[in-house]
């Protein structure tokens, strides 16, 4: 693994991560990528630990991506799931962060549909005086950092495989385009994409990205990289990298688009729209994918332009990387 320091105890959020801290989980990735191309894919890293992955909300590929990380890294690993624990019963969150505690987990990976909650048992471990590390893997409409941190990979290893690193994106033209209101992962990814000097471009009907969004963002600091579009157009003009959003219908509270038909017209990735981008434009969804909606489904299978499964892969190596660098100081 490549020598860093790296000090941080939980991976809440990205808003605050550092250019060097990019880069240690950049360059442990991509290490741990080699590894997983080989005959024996499992290395003793974190033997003896025990990670407990506890969603409180559905999920496939980060829940399964994280477990099978964690067992790469040989790991003992614990499933927790809402509807068949004791939180039926009336258990609270933070018992049931303990209960796990109690079991010798060391690092929990947690998903809540509400913003908040692994921060809040983040502190409720500091507060206990005990080294169990949290990992936040999806909260609310908060953040999402480790989907976050796999689209950087997978954007870096285009550019350098060999050696991803943030600087390479400094100057590119990425857009991000559809659900912006309701998605944690554009929250990562716009922290990730204006650390590495990159020209972020958001794209969406204005109710799904509304005023006080743009305002938000622009009172950070951030107004020089960071461009809003209620067009898809300009957006799409000279980009280097698209990044299409799922219509979070689950968590759309009022009715803010006419239609699915109207909106892949306006706002759907398609091959006749890509080429108003760089020629060698590739595009990217966190998933799950709406076919046909945010993205036509045969562009979506082309891997001349489609990263999709390419960020499946790298979460796998991605979330080995975080586990490894909050975990293999507890041995």
């Amino acid at each position: 693994m490549p020598t860093t320091t790296w000090n941080r105890h939980h991976i809440l959020s990205l808003a605050d991560f550092t250019t060097a801290e990019y880069n240690a989980v950049l360059q442990t990735a991509a290490s741990f990528q080699e590894v997983l191309s080989r005959r024996t894919k499992k290395v003793p890293t974190l033997q003896g630990q025990v990670v407990a992955n506890l969603f409180f909300e559905p999920s496939t590929r980060t829940r399964s991506s994280f477990e099978i990380a964690a067992k790469r890294l040989s790991a003992d690993t614990l499933n927790f799931a809402a509807s068949t624990s004791s939180m039926t019963k009336g258990e609270t969150i933070l018992d049931t962060a303990k209960t796990y505690l109690a079991m010798g987990t060391d690092i929990m990976v947690i998903r809540h549909k509400e913003a908040g909650v692994p921060s809040a048992i983040a502190q409720e471990m500091d507060r206990l005086g005990v080294k169990v590390s949290v990992l936040n893997a999806g909260d609310g409409q908060h953040e999402h950092p480790s989907q976050g941190l796999l689209d950087l990979f997978t954007i870096c290893s285009i550019i350098d495989p060999a050696q991803p690193r943030i600087e390479l994106l400094k100057g590119k033209k990425i857009a991000i385009i559809g659900d912006i209101l309701h998605s944690r992962v554009a929250r990562s990814n716009i922290w990730s994409l204006i650390a590495s000097e990159a020209q972020v471009h958001l794209a969406a009907p204005p109710t799904l990205l509304p005023k006080f969004f743009a305002e938000y963002l622009g009172e950070e600091g951030n107004v020089e990289r960071l461009f809003t579009h209620w067009q898809l157009e300009p957006a799409l003009q000279d980009a280097d990298f698209v990044m299409t959003l799922r219509l979070q219908k689950e968590r759309m509270t009022a009715h803010l688009l006419p239609s699915l038909r109207e909106y892949h017209q306006l706002f759907g990735i398609t091959r006749a729209k890509l080429k108003l981008c760089k020629p060698n434009v590739k595009v990217l969804h966190p998933g799950p994918v709406n076919r046909g909606v945010e993205i036509s489904s045969d562009l979506m299978d082309d891997p001349q332009f489609s990263l999709i499964q390419s960020q499946v892969t790298s979460g796998v190596a991605v979330r080995m990387a975080l586990l490894y660098l909050i975990g293999s100081g507890k041995a």
